[in-house]
Parts: structure tokens; C-alpha cells; sequence
């Protein structure tokens, strides 16, 4: 089902082609000629394919936010009216190049791509429907975490709607924030982490869309959350994007997934966030015969507590320990999804976040040692516990055993 190259990963769901592309420069010129090696290593890639690609989504990491303007122009003059819907993150590549862009692409019989609004994506094919929302980034006068919480998420919400979506459809989002672990005072004057007001953002946003019923955080009697990665980035303020899945399909279905050996983060105790942080350890969308399990930051926890602290080594390991067992059959067959099972080598793709740029090498041996050779982006970023050194999500293709 995959097939692995360098820099890319194929997967082939029935009739429609997919593409994950990991693109990291060789070159360590100027940063405008990076960017087009990286591009053009992409189109190399598509080139080759034996359907049309095309390109629908788009994260590009970036050392330097003063490269961004150049970066949207080069894309613009490239791909014109059909930019992928894409995100730029203030994280550094750990080798030192001043991007990295990890990329989706599709093609196949029946497919069809609109590009209704700038960073604003649906695919649609086999009676599916997705949708990319990017590069939602909160407004320059937002003092403080909270505001730019409400605001980004109040605007992605509005991207769906213009759409005919809500957030009922969205099954993950990715927070990238500036000063993730810093404080910031508070009108009653206590300071407080970021992150913890980003969480408390997240949590009565919920609330509205779920009294509105745009949103149902309960289905089955179970908690239901989109999976998500909350991560750091140089810079200030807060970039968001997400994805969503619209079907009438009877065979198509979302499971949100939890880890036995770690506590649920909307179950945290209130020393680490005194609202807990609303999100699922894993979605799996099953498809028909293939499962697509997209899986959330995730680090050095066992239960709820922070564990081999100081020790990069691991801490690497003990994160894709937690992933392994969280894409089990063993874990899949508790959620009461017998046939369901995924392993490290079913990742189409990763993205690892390192805290601090000396442990690059050390992390990176590990991950290679455990992963092999799927495609991955190492980029720096503070993880939302301070003692965290190492984050790790990722997305796993599938078959369904026949026997379930």
C-alpha cells in the first residue's frame, strides 16, 4: 500500500493517489533560491506520478518570519490561482535551512479541487468531502493569548461556514503558538502560562459552538474531540489551520482514539492547565476497507506526568513507545474496533519537534533507527511543558483485516 521514497510517500486508496512530500533544501544559499529547490524537487515528484497531482495543502516551516513575504510571492507566481491552502510556521529547520514544506497531493479519476478563498481547499471525490483551512494567523493588536485564541478561532469557524462546513466536520487542527510556555499577566493580576489560556480559549469556544450545535464533543456517550497538536513557534501570536471530512457515506466513520498508558488531556488535572486541554490522542477515519489515523503532538507522558526528564534519548523513545501503542490493534480492538490496527511502518509522514537545536542528531538517530524510512521534517519548537524536549505527530495509512 505505501511506497517509500526519500522525500515523499505514496498511498494508494482505491482509485485516488495520495502524497505526502517532506521537502527539506539541500542548498544553504540564499533563502529565495532554497525555496526554489524545494519547490521544484516537488513538482519533480508530482512530474513523475502516473495520474495528475495536484497540490492541497501545505505547512511551510520557516527560520525566519522576514522570508515569509518573499516565500507567498514565489508561490503565488508559481502555482497562480490554485495555492495550496497553506500555513507558515516560525520553526526553524534543525539543519539550519531556511524553510522546510511538507506538502499533500492528490489525483485520480473523479477528483475535483476548489480553491474557494486564499488558504481555503476542498477535495472532493467518491461521495467525500474535504476541507483545508491554513494560514490563520491572530491579528497584530491581540494583547494577549486569549484574545488571539478567540480570534483565530472565530475566523476559522467562519472559513468553514463559507464552505457549508462547521466544526462538527473537523477531525484535526494544528495550534502553533509564540511563547507557548511564557506568562502573561491577567486582569486580576496572577500571571499565567500561554498555553493554559489558549486551552481555556478552546474550552468556552466548545461551549458556544456546542449551545449553537455546530459542534458535539459527545457522541456515543464518549468524548469526542478533533486530534490536534499544540506546539511552539518563534515569534509572537498564534497560527491555526485544520482539516474536516464531510460524507453521507455509510461506510465511512471517525473514531477518536486515547492511549491506555496515558491519562486523556481533557482529563488532566487542573495543576497542568486549569482547563484541560480539549483534544483526542488520535483520529481514525475509516474509508471504506483503509483507515486513515492522524495523530496528535505527542511526548514523553506517561499517565499524566512528564517522564526521563533531561534525558533527550529518552524521551524520543518513550514518544514513539506512546505512538506505537496508541495505532495498536491492541488499543484500536479496546475502542471496540476489532480489524483496525496500524503499525510505525504504515506512517506516511512526520513531523518531529525539538526543543533544543544541540539534541537534533541524537533525536534524529532514534527516529530513523524506529521509523525507518518514512519521510520526515525536523523543526525547532518549545513543547508545552517546559521539561518536554521532543514532540512527534504524524499520519498512518491502513488496510482493515478482513476479519473484522
Amino acid at each position: 500500500m505505501l511506497m517509500s521514497q526519500q522525500q515523499h510517500r505514496l498511498v494508494q486508496l482505491d482509485d485516488v493517489t495520495r502524497l505526502a512530500l517532506m521537502i527539506t533544501p539541500t542548498d544553504f544559499g540564499d533563502p529565495i533560491d532554497q525555496a526554489r529547490e524545494a519547490i521544484s524537487a516537488i513538482r519533480s515528484i508530482l512530474g513523475r506520478q502516473s495520474v495528475l497531482m495536484t497540490l492541497t495543502k501545505q505547512t511551510v516551516f520557516v527560520r525566519s518570519a522576514d522570508d515569509i513575504p518573499t516565500f507567498q510571492n514565489l508561490f503565488k507566481a508559481i502555482y497562480r490561482d490554485r495555492v495550496p491552502a497553506t500555513s507558515f510556521v516560525i520553526q526553524p529547520p534543525c539543519g539550519g535551512q531556511a524553510l522546510a514544506i511538507e506538502a499533500w497531493a492528490l489525483g485520480g479519476e473523479g477528483i475535483r479541487v476548489d480553491f474557494p478563498l486564499p488558504d481555503l481547499v476542498t477535495v472532493s471525490y467518491d461521495g467525500l468531502r474535504w476541507i483545508y483551512v491554513a494560514g490563520i494567523t491572530s491579528p497584530p493588536q491581540a494583547s494577549c493569548a486569549s484574545d488571539e485564541s478567540e480570534d483565530s478561532f472565530r475566523r476559522l469557524a467562519e472559513r468553514l461556514q463559507h464552505v457549508d462546513a462547521s466544526f462538527n466536520d473537523v477531525c484535526r487542527i494544528w495550534l502553533y503558538q509564540g511563547g507557548i510556555t511564557e506568562l502573561e499577566s491577567r486582569p486580576s493580576g496572577e500571571p499565567i502560562e500561554r498555553y493554559r489560556e489558549l486551552n481555556r480559549a478552546r474550552a468556552e469556544f466548545f461551549q458556544r459552538l456546542e449551545a449553537a450545535g455546530q459542534i458535539n464533543t459527545t457522541r456515543d456517550g464518549h468524548s469526542f474531540y478533533p486530534a490536534s497538536t499544540g506546539i511552539g513557534m518563534a515569534g509572537p501570536g498564534l497560527t491555526v489551520s485544520c482539516l474536516g471530512l464531510q460524507t453521507d457515506r455509510d461506510d465511512v466513520s471517525l473514531h477518536p482514539l486515547e492511549n491506555p498508558q496515558q491519562t486523556s488531556a481533557f482529563d488532566y488535572a487542573r495543576k497542568f492547565s486549569p482547563q484541560s486541554p480539549l483534544f483526542s490522542r488520535a483520529m481514525a477515519v475509516k474509508i471504506g476497507d483503509h483507515v486513515t489515523t492522524w495523530i496528535s503532538g505527542t511526548a514523553s507522558i506517561l499517565d499524566s506526568e512528564s517522564v526521563h526528564l533531561g534525558d533527550v534519548a529518552k524521551q524520543t523513545e518513550q514518544t514513539i513507545d506512546n505512538i506505537e501503542n496508541l495505532i495498536s490493534g491492541k488499543n484500536f480492538e479496546r475502542h471496540g474496533l476489532p480489524g483496525l490496527a496500524a503499525e510505525l511502518t504504515d506512517l506516511a509522514k512526520v513531523r518531529v519537534y525539538v526543543k533544543r537545536p544541540e539534541d537534533y542528531e541524537t533525536c534524529r538517530s532514534i527516529c530513523e533507527a524506529r521509523f525507518g524510512s518514512v519521510p520526515a521534517i525536523y523543526a525547532v519548537a518549545d513543547v508545552c511543558r517546559p521539561e518536554l524536549l521532543v514532540e512527534i505527530e504524524g499520519v498512518a495509512f491502513s488496510d482493515v483485516s478482513p476479519a473484522s
